[in-house]
């Protein structure tokens, strides 16, 4: 069976990295254990102690995103527990955890259904009991704050009294599940659970992972693709107090010392002598002019709509290309891993957003049975799709293994910035045709840019699989507008340097392209932007793109969100200076977003003062949590618009810092208003990536609104404004 990219990570986000309940009859986790007289656990991922407290096994990874939060509201709401009663443990990978992971914003969308059918499960079995004991018709009995209670004689008992005889119960294969007006948690605005820990400090994140015998690595590595370590000075390395050992590593020389300062001090004194005869003189400029070029071919046609009755000759014809560069994940906490391996088994804690990957990958490295691979996931202070890849842990294994005591591997933040894998960079070719009444009726977009080859390229089922290049196209096929007269292509281009997943993945560069376009045909005959896209979203009736169906009535909601909320009037003019910017995206047909963005240019630089945000994103389980999401997709999204990129010169990334990759910082922060539109789907849907492709597009109509100035290239200087 053939699938697009596309449905292949959705279905990934759904299951593969889901939430998967291991929901068949069977006790998970030590089945007989869970049926002593002290514990209930109908399933792998809920214990109820005689106590009464409940634990959810959570199997997700937290990078900021509150899972530890949105998930146990789920599990509370649906079982009747007391929330605050509910605890979180983290899932290690095992074999009744083997599908953990987090990515592609399916955390919440993906744990939904098995997550409510498990705490289902349980209180029916708790409910059961408690009917048993007074006699009484189960449908008599309902669980609410950690009690069971008689609705006709008022009669209850604890969660905690229940829990040794449920835990002898057979689990239910099909438990009712509560209607959406019994909720009582899930749609309330509830604070993160655990909040005060990582505000003041508590909470541990991977780089503060600390066992007994560790040492500390850090590793040099080559300075450019392809480059090996020659010689290197390792008596002058060792001679720094404290380094333990100086050894060759697949990706450079590792110093191992007893704290993190002794080996980066013994790491400055290695002065590597690097054979660069291999080395792959990767040039982004040039590569710039490759994708240029490459968007001039006709590429493999995604989507092509004709119209039965050809319309007349257009009376206005706009064409314009778009640049898009490539972008590192630059998370506050540098890549780090701790690996203790012995000649028999591993163990590793790493703020890891793929357990189960990394302990496969982990045990073939090592020639050991799964078993023998531990993996501890710690809280992550950012993911961003980064840590799906798995390289900084090999890095420890490999030295931990050559030292034979637990190491931390440590990057620094040059490391981090340059020897990560990025968001590739992309050109957008656009077209578009108006007629004499200026409707749009003819639409071109033809993508250049690359395939992810973190682990190889991957290879279409056939040359011109259409299918398989949606997946990479998001944001350019799936075109929510509509035109009698449609062509959607893409051109992949090779790309020595490693890149892959980044928050949004591919949709950022084209949404960009597509709704900065948009906004060029609006101005192009003077008309609001924002009436344009709800003029050109007309029609109730779904749009069928690749495997996906457009939803343009919710599309137009968020638009008139926003236009209300924001109190659009493009008829007003604004003081010199100041612009306003609309766009809008659907992303992966679920979650719907649009923003006004409002531009004051100061001293020629541009300040983003304030974004008006509307979102659809289906049921909304934690509306502070989906406030979050979108404040730090916003911030993110500035960024790439008026900080930092990431270019390359003689095979090398030039950047290495903050200072020179800069990202938004807290005096950058405009105001943020989010309004979150009642939706008519009855489940939820991602809000990890979603917020973030529609926010470039949108400042950078606001800043064309304000100086005059159309800007096609990312990211837009000072400089810039000023030529």
């Amino acid at each position: 069976m053939k699938t697009s990219r596309r449905a292949f990570l959705k279905t990934a986000a759904l299951s593969g990295v889901g939430l998967v309940i291991g929901f068949d009859g069977r006790r998970l986790l030590g089945a007989d254990a869970a049926a002593s007289a002290t514990a209930f656990q109908p399933n792998g991922w809920i214990h109820l102690d005689a106590q009464g407290t409940v634990t959810l096994v959570l199997g997700k990874s937290e990078m900021g995103q509150g899972v530890r939060t949105a998930l146990p509201m789920i599990l509370a709401d649906e079982l009747g527990a007391d929330w605050s009663r509910v605890r979180v443990e983290q899932a290690m990978p095992g074999p009744n955890f083997k599908r953990l992971g987090t990515g592609g914003s399916g955390s919440v969308q993906g744990s939904w259904k098995p997550l409510r059918e498990a705490a289902a499960a349980a209180r029916e079995m708790l409910i059961q009991v408690a009917a048993k004991q007074w006699k009484v018709d189960p449908a008599t009995c309902s669980a609410e704050a950690g009690w069971v209670r008689h609705l006709d004689s008022g009669r209850r008992l604890s969660f905690g009294d229940l829990a040794a005889e449920a835990a002898k119960l057979p689990v239910p294969q099909t438990p009712h599940l509560k209607s959406a007006k019994d909720f009582k948690l899930i749609g309330k605005r509830t604070a993160r659970i655990d909040g005060r820990e990582v505000v003041t400090g508590k909470t541990k994140y991977g780089i503060d992972t600390r066992v007994p015998g560790m040492l500390f690595a850090s590793i040099e590595r080559p300075p450019s693709l392809g480059a090996k370590a020659r010689h290197w000075d390792e008596k002058a390395s060792r001679s720094v107090r404290g380094v333990r050992a100086v050894l060759p590593v697949e990706n450079g020389v590792a110093v191992v010392g007893d704290s993190t300062w002794a080996a980066l001090k013994g790491r400055e004194a290695l002065a590597v002598d690097w054979d660069e005869s291999e080395v792959k003189r990767f040039d982004s400029n040039q590569h710039r002019d490759t994708l240029e070029k490459s968007s001039r071919e006709p590429g493999i046609m995604l989507r092509q709509e004709k119209p039965a009755n050809p319309a007349n000759s257009p009376a206005r014809t706009l064409d314009a290309v778009y640049f898009y560069p490539f972008y590192a994940h630059a998370p506050l906490e540098t890549m780090n891993c701790v690996a203790a391996v012995t000649p028999n088994d591993c163990e590793l804690w790493a703020p890891t957003q793929a357990p189960n990957s990394l302990q496969e990958d982990a045990a073939e490295m090592l020639g050991f049975p799964l078993e023998k691979v531990r993996v501890h996931v710690t809280t992550m202070g950012g993911g961003f799709g980064r840590r799906l890849a798995n390289d900084y842990a090999f890095e420890a294994i490999e030295v931990s293994r050559a030292v034979q005591k637990p190491v931390q591997v440590l990057w620094t933040r040059p490391d981090d910035t340059r020897h990560g894998h990025f968001q590739a960079a992309s050109v957008h070719r656009l077209g578009a045709a108006l007629d004499s009444g200026g409707k749009l009726i003819r639409w071109r977009h033809t993508e250049a840019a690359s395939l992810h080859n973190l682990h190889g390229v991957d290879k279409p089922p056939t040359p011109n699989d259409a299918a398989f290049y949606q997946g990479y196209a998001w944001g350019v096929y799936d075109l929510p507008y509509t035109a009698p007269d449609l062509e959607m292509a893409y051109v992949p281009v090779d790309l020595p340097v490693k890149h892959g997943p980044w928050r949004s993945v591919f949709a950022p560069s084209s949404v960009f392209a597509r709704e900065s376009f948009i906004d060029e045909l609006a101005h192009a005959q003077s008309a609001d932007p924002l009436a344009f896209r709800l003029d050109l979203l007309r029609g109730d009736e779904p749009i069928k793109a690749g495997d996906i169906t457009i939803d343009r009535t919710r599309l137009r909601r968020v638009l008139e969100t926003v236009r209300d909320k924001s109190q659009w009037d493009w008829s007003k003019k604004l003081p010199p200076g100041q612009g306003r910017g609309v766009a809008c995206n659907i992303y992966d047909s679920d979650t719907h977003i649009a923003y006004v963005v409002d531009v004051a240019i100061e001293n020629g630089n541009v300040r983003v003062k304030r974004v008006v945000a509307a979102v659809d994103c289906g049921l909304a389980v934690n509306p502070i949590g989906i406030e979050q999401q979108i404040e730090g997709g916003i911030i993110w999204g500035l960024s790439s618009v008026l900080k930092g990129e990431i270019t390359f010169r003689g095979g090398a990334v030039e950047q290495e810092s903050y200072d020179d990759y800069d990202v938004a910082r807290m005096r950058d922060a405009p105001v943020i208003e989010t309004h979150i539109v009642p939706s008519t789907a009855d489940r939820p849907f991602g809000m990890g990536e979603p917020p973030v492709p529609p926010i470039a597009p949108a400042i950078v109509n606001a800043i064309f609104a304000a100086s005059g100035k159309r800007f096609r290239k990312l990211p837009i200087h000072p400089k810039d404004l000023a030529s």
